[in-house]
Order: C-alpha cells, then sequence, then structure tokens
C-alpha cells in the first residue's frame, strides 16, 4: 500500500506517523505535509491541496493506491470526488454528506430529520432579525458560523452585544448563522469510521477549545486533548451510541449518502442525556494526535478494510494506556500571531512515553526548523495511569522552545472549553 496523506498539521503528522509503522506501506506520500512528515515519508510541499485536479494529478504521477483526507476543506470541495473519477480510492466523505459540517445549518436540519437529539436553534440570513432574537433571549445563546470556520466561528458569551456584533460580522461574510441555546455540561469527541454500510466506533476523547486557563478566553481549534475520558460512564457512552450514532448512520443510509471515512461527534454530556453540537467528516485535531496512538490494529489494514466494506468485520484493537495532548502555540494565537520562528532542537522522546507531532513546520536544508501556524506542535504523554500521561506530555511540551511559545497548563483538568 502507497497512501497520500492530505494536508500539513498534527493531524496530518500523527497520519503520517501511523501510516509509517504499518506492515502495508511500501512508500508515504504527505502533501504538502511538514518537518515532521519529512522524516516518514516523501512531502509533495509545492502541491495546492484545495486545487482538485492538481491533487489527481499528484496521486496519480506518485503511483499511490489510496488518499486520506486531514483536512474539512478539501472534503467540502470534493476531492473525493474527484479522486473517485479518476479511480483512486480515497478516505473520507463525498461532497455531499460533507455538508454535514461545511454546513451547520444543513447539520441541524439533518439532526432534526432523524430525531437526534440537539440543541433548541434557529437560523439567520438578516442582520436585524438576528439582533431582535438575540435582545428577545431569556436564556444563554451560542452563536455559530454555518460555515466552515477553522474550528472559530463559535461565540459564546453572556455579552448580548458580543453576541450581536458576531453574528452580524458572520452575517457580512455572506454565511448564514445559526443561534442556538447554550448547553451546561462536558464534551466529549467521538469518531466513528465508517465503509459505507458499517462502522466501528473508537475511544471517547475530549479536547480543550478556549486560549486560556480554566476554560477561558476566546475559542481555538484546540488547545489540548485527552483520551480516553475518565469521567465519562459506560451508560453515558452506551446512551450516545444509542441516542446520537447510531441514529446518525442509519439516517445516512436513509439519505443515500454513502459515508466513507471518519464522522466526528462533537458532544455535550447534559443533565437531560447527550445532546449532539456539530458534526465534523475528519478526525479532529488535536484529538486525532491522542487517540491515533492508541490504536494497536495495524492502520493500513484498517483503511483497507473501509476500502472494501469490510469495516464491520475487522478488529479494531485499542491500547488500555491513556494519552494526552498538549498544544505548543505560537504568540498572538488564536489572534495574529508571526510565523517563521526558529525551533530550537527539538527533544527525541521514547515513543512509549511521549511524542511531538508538528503542524505547518518547515524544515531548512541546513535542519532548522521553522513554524508556519498559530499552532505548532503536540505534545503526546502517553502511560497506562492518566496522570503518568499527563507528565509526560508536559515534560515534552516544556521541552519545545521558540520565541514566544506557550501552552495551556491545565490539560486533563475537568473544566472544558
Amino acid at each position: 500500500m502507497k497512501p497520500l496523506v492530505i494536508g500539513n498539521g498534527a493531524r496530518e503528522h500523527a497520519l503520517a506517523w501511523k501510516f509509517a509503522r504499518s506492515n502495508r506501506i511500501s512508500g508515504l506520500f504527505v502533501a504538502p505535509g511538514n518537518a515532521g512528515t519529512a522524516s516518514l515519508g516523501e512531502n509533495l510541499e509545492s502541491l495546492d491541496i484545495e486545487d482538485m485536479e492538481a491533487v489527481v494529478r499528484a496521486a496519480n504521477d506518485a503511483g499511490v493506491d489510496m488518499v486520506f483526507i486531514g483536512p474539512e476543506v478539501p472534503l467540502s470541495l470534493g476531492l473525493v470526488d474527484a479522486l473517485a473519477e479518476s479511480g483512486i480510492p480515497a478516505i473520507g466523505p463525498r461532497a455531499a454528506a460533507a455538508r454535514l459540517e461545511a454546513s451547520k445549518e444543513e447539520s441541524k436540519r439533518f439532526m432534526e430529520a432523524y430525531g437526534i437529539p440537539t440543541a433548541s436553534h434557529r437560523t439567520f440570513t438578516h442582520p436585524d432579525e438576528l439582533e431582535r432574537h438575540i435582545r428577545s433571549a431569556d436564556r444563554r445563546l451560542v452563536v455559530k458560523k454555518s460555515g466552515l470556520a477553522a474550528g472559530k466561528g463559535v461565540v459564546e458569551s453572556e455579552d448580548v452585544e458580543q453576541l450581536v456584533s458576531a453574528g452580524r460580522a458572520f452575517i457580512r461574510e455572506g454565511d448564514s448563522v445559526v443561534v442556538e441555546a447554550h448547553l451546561n455540561g462536558y464534551e466529549v469527541s467521538l469518531f466513528g469510521i465508517s465503509d459505507g454500510r458499517n462502522h466501528v466506533l473508537l475511544p471517547p476523547c475530549a479536547d480543550y477549545k478556549k486560549a486560556g486557563v480554566g476554560a477561558t478566553g476566546p475559542n481555538t481549534g484546540g488547545m489540548g486533548a485527552i483520551c480516553p475520558v475518565p469521567w465519562l460512564t459506560p451508560a453515558e457512552l452506551a446512551r450516545i451510541v444509542s441516542t446520537i450514532v447510531e441514529p446518525t448512520y442509519r439516517g445516512l443510509t436513509d439519505a443515500g449518502l454513502a459515508y466513507r471515512g471518519v464522522l466526528y461527534f462533537g458532544i455535550m454530556v447534559t443533565d437531560d442525556g447527550p445532546m449532539l453540537l456539530e458534526y465534523n467528516v475528519r478526525f479532529g485535531d488535536p484529538e486525532a494526535q491522542v487517540v491515533l496512538p492508541l490504536l494497536e490494529s495495524d492502520f493500513g489494514n484498517l483503511c483497507d478494510a473501509v476500502l472494501h466494506d469490510a469495516i464491520g468485520e475487522f478488529p479494531v484493537r485499542v491500547s488500555t494506556a491513556s494519552a494526552l495532548g498538549v498544544v505548543v502555540a505560537a504568540p498572538g494565537y488564536p489572534s495574529s500571531y508571526p510565523r517563521g520562528l526558529v525551533v530550537e532542537p527539538l527533544p527525541q522522546p521514547h515513543e512509549q512515553d511521549a511524542l511531538v507531532f508538528h503542524a505547518a513546520t518547515t524544515l531548512a536544508p541546513d535542519g532548522t526548523i521553522t513554524t508556519g501556524g498559530g499552532r505548532c506542535f503536540t505534545a503526546v504523554g502517553l502511560g497506562e495511569e492518566f496522570l503518568t500521561a499527563r507528565n509526560n506530555a508536559y515534560t515534552a511540551a516544556k521541552s519545545i522552545s521558540f520565541p514566544g511559545s506557550w501552552f495551556r497548563p491545565d490539560i486533563g483538568g475537568r473544566l472544558f472549553g
């Protein structure tokens, strides 16, 4: 098997790392890749992954026999459809199914159609109507941009003016806005992998979205994650599966959306039961960095099972250990931040204790690594005990240094956001 991984983030580094450990792999490409993936396979650095024709040409030229798509934008643009037309198998949904993430408005309609519990909500395209709704509400609200927003299109606040301002800004950008009731509880990320007929579930994760300590500050793409979730009970997980996961897959079949790939369920566990916040049509970041190291099954074999409609019989094996990831970010993130910061020599941790995944880093000919994004690395600690994993993660995070680097010191606490 010779796969091509699409993307350049820490999620894609984790995917490439997982593929590289497979007994099935005879070659590995990553487009555009980063300094971390360069040591695992061949980076196609100049490839524009939002140019469908260019990706198809590159896949054919490289002789790959499978494409695994990491980020959401190429999926929403129809990369899987374009690859299929050229006879290249891909793991990821077609554009029609990718609307579950690309349009929160459409995903809410899907939830309603198939009886999947979610927060009460309304969709707006006119700013004055949106403002009247927000100002007249008798409960706390959440404002969400309907379209893709790289994890930063959600505004949660008790400040009505902030909600109105955010909603109006989203509409000015030409998007619709979903306004929904604020839910109290704790969040869980669950990932299903489907071949279009059957699916398997990976262990539940939880990510930490807020920039500040104690779930304060602005939303980010995610500042850390844990897997599994110690406080999620078996009974709660079973209820999530019966009320959210299974109805979703039945709905996909009923709607004629043969879903082949990873489906993320963003769930709020409330006193009234689990409620679905959103779908993503791919692995989350940083959740992928903590769930993939715990997957003991050969990843190449798993992907082969997806492509050959055999996931229902695939023996998914998962470690009993814990994993905790800490994102090391650039100064200023999630607002404006500099790029091109020189990274000091990275640690080489023992893989049984810790892993370091790159995001958008660049490797110079002299071996110098520079940053290229806001979230620059994910340090993942592993351990049979949760606290051991946490200690290993922070030891690794503290050893990653570049000007202004920072991370949240409270990943793994019960507070979320």
